[in-house]
């Protein structure tokens, strides 16, 4: 059960999509897109889709025409931020490097 939340949780997509939410707080669908950035409305649909079932993030429908949906962070979704949030940190701080480290090996592998 662990890993299989780990799985969900941990994909690229969950983690942009819990940073734009996280910085700019309730956006409607086509603005989480946008915040996210090259991402289908095919997955994105089906990525907060998950996060509403594992109680990431709340969906509300407000009764309009065209529909307006938005979508906001639970203090779960927060709390999984919080901990993203060193991942993120790392990742940063360790850019330059792992770029220098991949040309390497690319360079090094050429001939394979």
């Amino acid at each position: 059960m662990v890993r299989d939340i780990i799985g969900k949780v941990a994909d690229k997509w969950t983690m942009l999509i819990l940073e734009a939410l996280d910085e700019h707080g309730t956006l409607r669908f086509t603005d989480v897109g946008r915040k996210v950035g090259s991402i289908s409305q095919k997955m994105l649909t089906k990525t907060l889709r998950q996060m509403e079932a594992d109680g990431l993030v709340a969906r509300k429908v407000h009764p309009v025409i065209p529909p307006h949906v938005d979508y906001r962070l639970t203090d779960m979704g927060r709390s999984l931020g919080a901990a993203f949030c060193s991942v993120w940190i790392w990742a940063e701080a360790h850019h330059s490097q792992i770029e220098e480290s991949r040309k390497a090996f690319r360079a090094r592998n050429e001939d394979v």
